[in-house]
């Protein structure tokens, strides 16, 4: 399977400390990877320089079928290419509606000024209903964001970067704070998203990410100590000893 994002040998130092060793991971186009990891392991160092937030100060991270250097993107053309990173806490306008928050979201090439007198056609109020429909929000649409659920307000933004139509979608921490029903749909919603996109979820919750039933990378110490199902890696010692013996 060809490798839709390449991370090799990569290393980054923050005042003498090394945040991410030597660290080389790949996905393929339609693959979900669950990576987890003891506090200071380097779980949000990986995704920052995925992201471009954080230069490595070795290492090559590529991109696409043509291998394009993400190294030498900005974040936001980073962005553009088709990568898009859900933080833990959920970041949407609350003063606005559901309808309001996608329309805002929709993949276009124009300005802050002009979307603000954007008129919405046909096919993209077909899209924003789309959008909705796929997290679950399909008959919220006119609600304010700011009166949905913890676990609607996640999904909100899930179907934010939805609509800029990414390839490979960066995802922290989706169960925390949900309620168990909550849960079950958001496992349901990234296995469906992982069929025609990359998803990385990046969890603590072990059963969260058992019911995901993907392929697990173990951080430790800005490396990767293990990887493989969940079962493989849970019940290797060295795992166990530094991550899953904890507490």
């Amino acid at each position: 399977m060809t490798a839709l994002l390449e991370v090799s040998g990569v290393s980054v130092s923050f005042d003498g400390f090394r945040a991410i060793n030597n660290l080389s991971f790949s996905i393929g186009a339609a693959e979900m990877c669950a990576v987890i990891g003891p506090n200071g392991a380097g779980k949000t160092t990986f995704m920052d320089i995925i992201t471009g937030k954080t230069r490595p100060d070795s290492g090559t991270v590529t991109w696409g079928e043509r291998s394009v250097s993400l190294l030498k993107m900005s974040e936001a053309a980073i962005a553009r290419a088709g990568i898009g990173r859900k933080f833990q806490r959920p970041t949407v306008f609350e003063d606005q509606t559901v309808a309001e928050n996608l329309i805002l979201a929709l993949r276009s090439p124009r300005g802050p000024i002009a979307a603000l007198r954007f008129r919405l056609s046909g096919a993209g109020h077909g899209r924003v209903a789309e959008l909705a429909g796929n997290v679950g929000l399909g008959d919220q649409l006119h609600r304010k964001a700011g009166e949905l659920s913890h676990g609607q307000k996640q999904w909100l933004e899930i179907a934010m970067l939805l609509a800029q139509e990414p390839r490979l979608l960066l995802i922290d921490e989706p169960a925390a704070g949900m309620t168990l029903a909550e849960r079950e749909q958001t496992t349901a919603m990234l296995v469906d998203m992982a069929k025609t996109r990359a998803v990385i979820v990046v969890e603590h919750d072990m059963e969260f990410v058992r019911r995901l039933k993907c392929r697990v990378t173990v951080l430790h110490e800005g490396a990767v100590l293990a990887e493989g199902s969940l079962q493989h890696v849970t019940q290797d010692p060295v795992v166990v000893d530094v991550y899953l013996g904890r507490g």
